[in-house]
Formats: C-alpha cells, structure tokens, sequence
C-alpha cells in the first residue's frame, strides 16, 4: 500500500502528459480538450546606490503545464485538470546586497524544479459555484490580480507580502493539500473560502512536489473573502472591491520571547513555538479612465490595507497605493505603465528583538519602525507573445529581519530592473 501512495502521484502526473500528447497530435485545436502553457519569465536587479552594497542579480522560472477540458476528453461535464511544472532558478539580490527580507525578484523562491499544481476543478449549478481541490497554493486563488504582471517588486506582487510574514499562506510554487470553493451569489457579488495544509518542510530547495504525505504538516491557513467584481462584458469600467482574511491555524516562531516568556535575542533559549493567528484586509482595483471604448486602455487605481487580528506579528500592518495605465500611447494599446507603493509596519515586538539583538552583536539603536518600496515600470508588448519591462526601485529602510544581529541600519537603496515574459505556447502555436 505504502508503494502505492508514493508511485502513484508519478502515475498520474505520466497519464495525463500521455493524454496531452494524444491531444496535441489532433490538428483542430478548438477540438483538442488541451490547452498547453509554457512560459518563461526572467528578472533582472541591480543595486546600484545604498543598501549594503552595489550587485547585481538574475532568477527566472520555466512554466509547463495543461489544462485538461475533462468534458471534452471524457464527458466529465464542467470538470477541469490543472497541471504545472515549474523550474526556478538564479539569485536574490535583496538578500545579497541590499539587506532586507523583501525580495525585488517576484519570480525568486523554491529555486528547483517541481510539480506546482495538480488539481480537480468542478463547476456547479450553470458555473455559479466552483470548487477546486488537489496539490496546490494559496495564494494563486486568493490576493492575486493581473496588475502584478505590470511589476517585478515582491512587496506588491505576486501577493502583498504582508500575508507571507503574518501567516504560513502557502505561495507558488511550494504545493501541498488545499482546495477553495467560489460562490458567485450574483453575476457581480461572489464569496470564497479556502483550506490549505502547512508543511514548512516542501519549501526545501530538495523537495519536488512529489511528496504527498501528511508528515511534517503542522497545521491549516483558511482564507476567505466577499467580493464585488466585474469584467468589460458586463461593465464599461471594471473594478474589484473585495474584503476579507484568513486564520492561520499553524505553527510559527514567536518573533520576541521564548517558552518562559524572555527575550530569546538576550536569553539564548531557542523562539517559543506559537499556534494561531489571523488577519484582515480590504482591497480594490478599479478603471478610472477609458478613452476608446472598442479597446481595453485606460487608467486602473488600486490599493490594498492589511492588519493582523490575533496572534504574535512581526507587522502590524500593511498599506498598498499605485496606478496601471494600459495604452497610454494609441499606437501602443498593449503597453503599461505602472507604479507602486507600499508600507510595512513592524510590531513592537519585532522591533524590540532587533534592538536586543543588534544590542548582543555591538551595536546600538533600534531600527527603523517601518520599510516603504516603490516601483516605476514600462511594460512594452513586443508582438502577442514577449514583454520587455524595465522597472526602477527605490527602498526606504530596508528591514533585517533576516539578519537581527547587524549593527547598523541598511542605506536606502536605489534598483535598476528588468523583466521579461516570453508566452512559449502562443509562440509554438504561431508557428503552425
């Protein structure tokens, strides 16, 4: 049995790319129940003022994978296979050279190759209710916008970083148990509610997503939301309005004491172990302006306001502020420019550690109370199939949370990037 359980994620991954390849050999692809994704992106950093030092910095990630119209392949009516294969790859150029816990490199982290998605997905009464179950992540169902694409900065995209910190919401492409169900109550008005195990062990750079067992797990993250959402079928300006949040019933580091309630920086004692906190977040996207209505340019505003309910923090909150404008050239209707902005607030918890710690290692002070990071970007759409998107960076008093023990603050720091996203399937297909 115990053979079983573990060859058969092997089985089922092989099957499907068996009736994938089946699928790609029909020549009419509105008959084909595959729709094949493949896709590079790359991100480019360079710090050339402030933080620790001047460095650069590339990561980039390989995307395969299919979406299976299980209807058209079976007659499973409304039933769907997501698959993904990631590789990861490259280096982070906050934790190199500028200092601080947020990366500029959104494509940065679980630097392998692994299986990212392998889920069911159902729909029910006529598609007013969807739910989806198998290996997969949070945070490509819950806090996730296509505005990210417009940036590189991790504070903003592909989530608000402030979930990561304050909770164990799983993040691509570290896969594990979960699921989540989205109730469309009207055409515009939607709830939606997710469970996902925790299994800090998967984000080893040695895991390949393979490992469906329950050890290890230390506990369950649940996010929720109510939503007002609307598309350009059904609205001349889109928008987004959503509120919500999520419990975190797993484990986590106390970010001050340990079990007898010291300082661990001063006591030597290892950071108490923690179970159960939560939060809270409102955000909105919305087009405010739309100067030809037969294309989709125009000016979105955005923002999101984060805070923690419960629990032991290492923030307190999390604000989010900033602008994409598609088409601001007629010529160019595909081409973006963006900006962002965003604050993290640490807790006096967090701050108080890095006091003592820094303290213990010969220096003085307490670090800056807050970190703010901002991006300008312009996204080119060279053809249907590559974007080219240089970016610029600037970061108010990167943290060192991931490193208590150092004696001074981390310059401001001013960022050169570049990212590229290169679409390889709609690149093959063109070229039938």
């Amino acid at each position: 049995m115990r053979h079983l359980v573990e060859t058969f994620p092997s089985v089922v991954f092989a099957a499907t790319l068996g009736l994938a390849a089946g699928a790609a050999a029909q020549t009419d692809p509105a008959k084909s129940p595959i729709t094949w994704q493949a896709a590079y992106t790359g991100e480019a950093a360079a710090n050339v003022d402030g933080g620790l030092r001047e460095g650069q910095a590339y990561a980039g990630q390989i995307l395969l994978g299919a979406d299976v119209d299980l209807d058209k392949a079976f007659g499973w009516d409304g039933t769907r296979l997501h698959v993904a294969v990631t590789n990861r790859h490259g280096d982070n150029l906050v934790a190199d050279d500028v200092g601080g816990s947020t990366s500029v490199q959104e494509i940065y982290g679980a630097q392998n190759t692994r299986l990212a998605r392998l889920t069911l997905e159902k729909s029910f009464l006529d598609g007013r209710l969807v739910v989806e179950g198998g290996r997969t992540v949070a945070n490509i169902s819950f806090l996730g916008s296509p505005l990210c694409n417009a940036f590189q900065l991790n504070a903003a995209c592909g989530n608000p970083t402030f979930v990561f910190k304050t909770s164990n919401f799983t993040w691509w492409p570290v896969s594990s148990w979960g699921g989540h169900a989205t109730a469309w109550l009207t055409p515009k008005v939607y709830a939606h509610v997710g469970v996902y195990e925790v299994n800090p062990g998967h984000q080893s750079d040695d895991e390949h997503g393979f490992d469906w067992g329950a050890s290890g797990s230390t506990g369950v993250v649940a996010p929720f939301a109510l939503g007002y959402a609307t598309t350009f079928a059904n609205d001349a300006m889109p928008r987004r309005y959503e509120i919500g949040g999520w419990y975190d019933g797993a484990d986590y580091v106390d970010p001050l004491r340990d079990a007898t309630g010291a300082p661990a920086a001063t006591s030597g004692r290892p950071y108490a172990t923690r179970n159960g906190r939560s939060g809270a977040f409102f955000r909105f996207e919305q087009m405010v302006t739309r100067p030809d209505p037969a294309s989709h340019r125009g000016l979105t505003v955005f923002g999101t306001a984060m805070a923690g309910t419960s629990g032991r923090l290492v923030e307190d909150h999390f604000l989010e502020l900033g602008f994409v404008q598609r088409g601001t050239f007629k010529s160019r209707p595909e081409d973006t420019v963006g900006f962002v902005v965003t604050q993290q607030k640490y807790s006096h918890d967090a701050l108080e550690n890095l006091r003592l710690a820094r303290a213990a290692a010969g220096g003085t002070g307490t670090p800056p109370s807050d970190q703010v990071m901002m991006e300008l970007s312009y996204g080119a759409q060279l053809g249907p199939s590559i974007r080219v998107q240089p970016n610029l960076i600037y970061i108010v008093h990167p943290d060192q949370l991931d490193e208590p023990g150092r004696r001074r603050d981390a310059r401001n720091a001013f960022i050169v990037g570049l990212r590229f996203d290169i679409n390889l399937a709609d690149l093959a297909r063109a070229r039938r």
